[in-house]
């Protein structure tokens, strides 16, 4: 299972960076759109790959609930990391504009900051969904157990991300007043 999940994390990567050289570099602006379209296909294979190695009947492990932590975060934050890639190909390619840095303190930074923090929450719904939808179709009692243990490791996430986001911006922001 270990080997699936960083297959998939090398295989977003690599769709990532295939997709936005060939829209740079190669100036093939339609295959690039192609090959970025595939992206959530990983998705898909991840999930399926969790579902038949759960009803096959593999212990639940850390690893078939970080594939499900996984599957929420390339859901809500892959298009904005391949937005953000896609800006950084078109500065060093194409003569774009460097991509404007994101401020770390007041208002705006907050405001990022919160954001990213609500895509988080709805990362996690995500996670939670997969992991509960997993131990109520494929799981065995033990294994439906175990699933939904993921509510630990998504809970200190949580609490993780919003001190260090934006409560520490909003104290940082404070602060400084």
């Amino acid at each position: 299972m270990v080997t699936v999940i960083l297959t998939c994390e090398v295989a977003f990567w690599i769709l990532a960076a295939t997709g936005l050289l060939l829209r740079y570099v190669v100036r093939w602006r339609q295959t690039s759109s192609v090959v970025l379209a595939l992206v959530p296909l990983i998705d898909v294979c991840l999930v399926g790959a969790v579902a038949i190695d759960v009803y096959r009947g593999a212990e639940v492990t850390g690893i078939h609930l970080l594939a499900g932590i996984y599957l929420g975060w390339t859901v809500v934050f892959g298009k904005g990391t391949i937005a953000w890639l896609d800006g950084w190909f078109a500065y060093r390619f194409a003569g774009a504009p460097r991509p404007a840095k994101r401020p770390k303190h007041g208002p705006e930074a907050l405001k990022n900051e919160t954001k990213s923090f609500v895509k988080w929450l709805v990362a996690a719904a995500i996670a939670l969904a997969v992991c509960f939808g997993l131990s109520v179709t494929v799981a065995d009692a033990q294994q439906a157990a175990a699933l939904r243990e993921v509510l630990q490791p998504l809970g200190i996430i949580t609490v993780i991300w919003f001190l260090t986001g934006p409560a520490w911006v909003k104290g940082t922001t404070e602060a400084r007043r």
